[in-house]
C-alpha cells in the first residue's frame, strides 16, 4: 500500500444510514487525503433520525484488529467514537500507546444519542483521568463536558487547569455564544468563531468534526491548526444540505 498518505485509524460504530460513525469518518478521511481504516466497536439499527438498537463487539476482537493494523501500518492517529464503558477505552487507548506511543489519539465522547439512548454512563472519575492523560484531545459539547467532568462549564472549573487533556468544546449548545468552539489547552483557551455561512443540524456532526481534526493532525497540522480547519470543514458539511445528511466535501 503506498505510504504517500498518512494512516488514520477510526474506531467507532458503524451507523447504517453513514450520517455518523466509521462510514462517515472513512467519508471525512478520503476529502482530506488521508488514508483511513476503521474498526467497528458495535453494530446499529438506526436512522438519521432514529435509533433503533446496538450490537457491542467483543472488547478482544476490537483489541485484536487494533493490534493486526498497528503491526502492519504506521498510523499516525486514531480517532474513537462510540464504546461501552471506560474500562474499554482505557484498552483501547493502552493498546494504542503500547503498540506506537507516537500515535495520537482524538476521543469523540459520544455518551448518548440525540434520542436519549445512552451508550456509556461515566461512574468512575478517577479511572476517566489516568485513561485521558494518555489521549490528545477530547470533543465533548457542553452536556458531555458536564457529565464528564461536572461544573467545567457551570462553575468555570477550567480555570483549574487539572483536566490531563486537551479539550475542544463544541458551541452547537453554547447559550451565549451558538456555534462559538473553545479549545482548551494547558496554558491557552482560544474561540474558534463560526462564520457567517447558515448552517443546519446535522446527524453525527461531531463524529465528522473529529475525524476532520484526526485527519488535519495526521497532515502534520498543529492542534490549533487542526481544529480551525476543521470547523471550516464542518460548517461546509452542516452548510451542504437542509436536511440530516449532509455532503462531504473540501
Amino acid at each position: 500500500m503506498s505510504e504517500e498518505r498518512p494512516f488514520v485509524l477510526t474506531i467507532a460504530g458503524l451507523d447504517p444510514s453513514a450520517g455518523a460513525g466509521i462510514l462517515a469518518d472513512i467519508k471525512t478521511f478520503e476529502q482530506h487525503k488521508v488514508t483511513g481504516f476503521a474498526i467497528s466497536t458495535a453494530n446499529t439499527i438506526q436512522t438519521e433520525n432514529r435509533f433503533y438498537e446496538i450490537q457491542w463487539t467483543d472488547l478482544s476482537f476490537v483489541i485484536r484488529s487494533i493490534e493486526t493494523l498497528f503491526l502492519n501500518y504506521r498510523i499516525s492517529v486514531v480517532k474513537i467514537g462510540i464504546i461501552p464503558s471506560l474500562y474499554d477505552l482505557n484498552r483501547i487507548v493502552s493498546t494504542v500507546k503500547i503498540l506506537s506511543p507516537s500515535t495520537k489519539i482524538v476521543w469523540d465522547p459520544v455518551l448518548r444519542s440525540t434520542t436519549k439512548f445512552e451508550f456509556m454512563e461515566v461512574q468512575n472519575h478517577f479511572d476517566l483521568n489516568k485513561t485521558l492523560s494518555k489521549i490528545d484531545l477530547i470533543t465533548p459539547n457542553y452536556h458531555e463536558a458536564e457529565i464528564l467532568f461536572p461544573g467545567f462549564v457551570s462553575k468555570n472549573l477550567w480555570k483549574e487547569n487539572k483536566i490531563l487533556t486537551n479539550i475542544l468544546l463544541k458551541g452547537g449548545h453554547n447559550e451565549k455564544a451558538l456555534g462559538t468552539d473553545c479549545l482548551f489547552l494547558k496554558d491557552e483557551v482560544l474561540e474558534l468563531h463560526p462564520s457567517e455561512k447558515r448552517c443546519f443540524e446535522k446527524h453525527g456532526s461531531g463524529c465528522v468534526l473529529s475525524s476532520a481534526i484526526a485527519s488535519n493532525l495526521a497532515l502534520k497540522q498543529t492542534l490549533k491548526e487542526a481544529c480551525k480547519n476543521a470547523k471550516t470543514y464542518i460548517e461546509n458539511y452542516l452548510s451542504s444540505t437542509s436536511t440530516l445528511i449532509g455532503y462531504h466535501y473540501v
